[in-house]
């Protein structure tokens, strides 16, 4: 029997009144409350509350009615999610310190690894020469794959996520070593497999380094054979190309081949144009990405916020030298005759004050460290020819240096670019213990809130949701990454609490190991790694696999 009508909008009182009842009583464990939220999509800011509850972002807007388990007052502050550091070399930085402080202090809180070269997949030939390797951070390779390897670190404990290319000269050294030759039929096809089988452990795609040796041994045609089998799987090629000098158009001409030809998503990592004769060469490379665009090609770009690059200066060797490898180099250098023509050859002859040395293996040589190749040359008074290949003697390594070779105006013409994401093509160290033995560059310390810094805030070359966008939505989509990247209910509750007045980065290139200040918090899965500008200690980062997991079994 239904009541009579003059008692039905007392009955929706009734039921109203106790649904808000019951909305009042859900308890989140974070709510974080009065904030500016930039949510990653790019669009305008604004204000609101977030929370979170176990891993994952459960609710955004206003959250007045409910309470937290943890609160946490922003009072303006900027809330956006994490940041992807699109190349990453901490690999080895995150055995020895989990807790990455030189990216969390800036709010990443996915490190992507492997740029030409990867932590697996290995044979033992490969976990012996990366044993001699080994410098001021020793470990045992307790891996062979590439997804053994992720799995590794995710056990062992870190504070943020990770996701991995393969490299192709990863590959290529597996099956061929240091061979120069094209590989054989049967010879690619083993490549081709150990590929799949990485895709399907999840790579989030394939990465080469054409610069650098075997990666570079590599021809056009092998490495379109390689990026359809990561096509197949709907990951990205990404490439350190070929030349970043005067061949420039050329090596990026090579990468958009590999885009059409087989068919793949592709990446241009730390764009740039190096060396003052070839900056003016930025503007016709941008035209190239900008057509290839057109035509439908999905091809992007990453950077970091520097007028330096890091490298071996072993790089300033000719290319016949550093084409074996390290041991192949080190029997050059013992031949007089090789000897001196690699001193002929040296392509630094003419910049030695523009390279600064900032890592050596052999702690006899580390006095040298934050000197330039050109006052080591005044020091020995010998030519910087001599010097590169006498440093590299000694030391019996790469030698790790800063190069500067970029245009300021540049780097802002790429940060205005839509299709531009961000990387410190650096480790993530802690200002502390082992890390303080060597130099680094500053970027390590500094890419993302320099960014935020001096860019956004000071030069406003982008908007802050624009570069929000960059950091996060933009690389999580061409990483084809599920449920990260974005403020959204139902996401993977990585998220960043900054002050968008305040945050800056403070390393410099003499004093490298400062940390950038301004990130408050940090939740990274949902467990805070960061508090009010200190690390928790907390290690919740998780292992980010590639759309090719999908298709494993």
């Amino acid at each position: 029997m239904n009541p009579p009508l003059k008692y039905y909008p007392l009955l929706f009182l009734m039921i109203t009144l106790l649904n808000f009842g019951c909305r009042d009583k859900i308890t989140y464990d974070i709510i974080l409350r009065n904030g500016t939220i930039v949510d990653g999509s790019g669009k305008e800011a604004f204000t609101g509350d977030l929370a979170i509850s176990g891993d994952t972002i459960a609710e955004i807007g206003d959250l007045s009615r409910y309470t937290g388990v943890q609160e946490f007052d922003i009072g303006g502050s900027v809330i956006a999610p994490g940041f992807i550091n699109m190349l990453s070399w901490a690999n080895e930085s995150l055995i020895e310190d989990g807790r990455s402080q030189g990216d969390i202090r800036q709010g990443v809180t996915l490190e992507v690894l492997g740029e030409g070269i990867s932590m697996g997949p290995m044979n033992e030939i490969m976990k012996k020469e990366l044993k001699v390797e080994q410098q001021d951070i020793l470990y045992d390779i307790q891996w062979t794959t590439l997804g053994e390897y992720l799995e590794f670190l995710e056990n062992k404990g870190i504070s943020t996520n990770i996701a991995s290319f393969v490299g192709n000269g990863t590959l290529r050294q597996y099956v061929m070593g240091y061979e120069t030759r094209s590989p054989s039929g049967e010879e690619l096809d083993r490549m081709k497999a150990l590929l799949t089988e990485a895709m399907e452990e999840g790579a989030v795609g394939m990465s080469s380094s054409l610069i650098y040796v075997p990666s570079g041994h590599a021809k056009t045609e092998e490495l379109i054979e390689l990026a359809q089998v990561v096509a197949g799987y709907d990951g990205l090629y990404i490439s350190h190309i070929r030349d970043e000098e005067d061949l420039l158009l050329t090596a990026i001409d090579e990468l958009i081949t590999v885009a059409r030809e087989a068919g793949v998503r592709s990446e241009i990592y730390h764009f740039k144009a190096s060396g003052v004769d070839n900056w003016h060469l930025l503007d016709s490379a941008i035209l190239m990405v900008d057509k290839a665009r057109r035509e439908g090609l999905q091809v992007t770009a990453d950077m970091y916020t520097y007028n330096a690059s890091s490298t071996g200066l072993n790089i300033g060797l000719p290319g016949w030298a550093r084409a074996g490898g390290h041991e192949a180099t080190m029997r050059f250098i013992a031949n007089p005759e090789t000897r001196a023509r690699m001193i002929r050859e040296n392509k630094f002859h003419v910049t030695p004050d523009k390279i600064l040395l900032v890592g050596f293996k052999n702690e006899d040589l580390r006095h040298l460290t934050g000197k330039t190749l050109a006052e080591v040359c005044e020091e020995r008074r010998i030519s910087p020819g001599e010097a590169v290949v006498d440093l590299i003697r000694e030391d019996d390594s790469r030698i790790q240096v800063v190069y500067f070779s970029m245009s300021e105006e540049n780097i802002a013409k790429k940060i205005a670019l839509p299709w531009m994401s961000f990387c410190s093509d650096a480790g993530s160290y802690s200002n502390e213990g082992v890390f303080l033995k060597q130099s680094t560059h500053p970027r390590a310390y500094g890419s993302f809130a320099r960014l935020l810094g001096r860019y956004v805030r000071e030069e406003q070359i982008i908007s802050l949701e624009e570069a929000v966008r960059k950091l996060t939505s933009f690389p999580a989509d061409n990483l084809k990454i599920r449920n990260r990247g974005l403020l959204r209910k139902g996401y993977y509750a990585d998220v960043v609490v900054f002050d968008p007045e305040n945050i800056q980065d403070h390393a410099t290139f003499n004093e490298p190991h400062q940390y950038a200040t301004g990130m408050i918090h940090v939740w990274v899965n949902g467990e805070q790694v960061l508090k009010d500008g200190d690390h928790t200690g907390a290690l919740p980062g998780r292992v980010v696999r590639g759309p090719g997991w999908n298709k494993n079994p």
